[in-house]
């Protein structure tokens, strides 16, 4: 279940069609999961906006809540405001064989024809409680999957792709994702997040905190803060790299609204970008300071709720060593909350 089929609804906005990230025109999701119990929990999401490339960049932002991790490509970012590729999620030690076969898969499509450099974006979280990460299970054939069947439809989420081995807040977590549809500017547009979550802290639900003993749950050892949180947010609204700047940075915000610990070793990462270029004469203007508050609202909503939905959704797992993180029971949620 998602927090919505639990009656969890996350502020007044309303949600896109499949409230997923794909709500927003021109963005696919693709998923490859790796599974080979109890060994090899693990795999690779990718989040491809239609026509990217580095002739034809989307406006881009970057923020960092807390820096212990890799997000390859951001630096790039946040000097040019510009991304021009996909994004992938994946596992720590996965990451760079990732950027690879992404760097590869670019130079193959018209879009990096031309391309005498490519700036991969690659972010990650440490599955290494539930996987055997130095293995390094996900190989270039994993990342090109990911990418060629990436879909605009409801998106998969919970123990899936770049989720698989992933845990949050006492929890099993993995992929989240969620929408809103907003008024702006007199238009009609759409805010998505995902997210790949791996942190650590107490979770809270509307207002309450829920740990696994309160849901009937083992209450598993205590673990230092060395996960992340990626999170993905994307919009049809017309902004510059620097509101989407601002947006990124309000996404690791919303964190905090369910919980998280922002700790030493957690790599809480914010990266949004635009679905439409920006300065052509036929384009349209960008949306003033003043009137972002809404986008604000939208994606501080949709964060939470992906997170949410990212523990709803997962599968009970059990790693390599026999340590196991047991998925958030939405029966058991629903009784303590009456």
């Amino acid at each position: 279940m998602r927090a919505r089929d639990l009656g969890i609804g996350i502020g007044d906005l309303p949600t896109g069609a499949h409230n997923a990230l794909t709500d927003v025109p021109g963005v696919r999701v693709g998923h490859t999961t790796l599974v080979d119990p109890p060994r090899v929990h693990s795999g690779v999401t990718a989040i491809v906006p239609d026509g990217v490339g580095p002739d034809s960049p989307r406006p881009a932002g970057v923020f960092v809540g807390n820096g212990y991790g890799k997000l390859l490509g951001s630096t790039q970012i946040a000097e040019l405001g510009a991304l021009e590729t996909p994004v992938l999620l994946t596992s720590t030690l996965s990451a760079f064989r990732a950027a690879d076969a992404l760097v590869g898969w670019m130079l193959e499509r018209p879009e990096g024809a031309t391309a005498r450099s490519l700036n991969p974006v690659v972010g990650e979280c440490n599955d290494g409680l539930l996987s055997d990460i130095r293995s390094r299970p996900v190989r270039e054939e994993h990342v090109r999957a990911a990418l060629d069947t990436a879909t605009d439809g409801p998106v998969v989420e919970g123990s899936v792709g770049a989720g698989t081995g992933t845990c949050a807040l006492g929890f099993k977590a993995g992929i989240g994702t969620s929408s809103r549809r907003v008024g702006i500017a007199g238009e009609e547009t759409t805010l998505g997040v995902l997210v790949q979550a791996n942190f650590g802290g107490t979770l809270r639900v509307l207002g309450r905190t829920v740990t696994p003993a309160d849901v009937g749950l083992p209450v598993p050892d205590p673990l230092a803060d060395t996960g992340s949180c990626m999170i993905v947010t994307a919009t049809d609204a017309p902004l510059d790299a620097r509101q989407l700047t601002r947006l990124a940075r309000r996404s690791v915000y919303a964190l905090a609204r369910v919980g998280a610990a922002y700790g030493h070793g957690s790599g809480d990462y914010g990266l949004a970008f635009g679905t439409r270029p920006l300065g052509t004469p036929a384009g349209p203007a960008v949306v003033p300071d003043d009137r972002l508050d809404v986008l604000f609202t939208a994606v501080l909503d949709a964060v939470e709720e992906a997170v949410l939905n990212s523990l709803l959704t997962a599968t009970t797992t059990t790693g390599p060593r026999g340590d196991t993180r047991h998925a958030l029971p939405g029966g058991a949620l629903l009784k303590r909350g009456r």
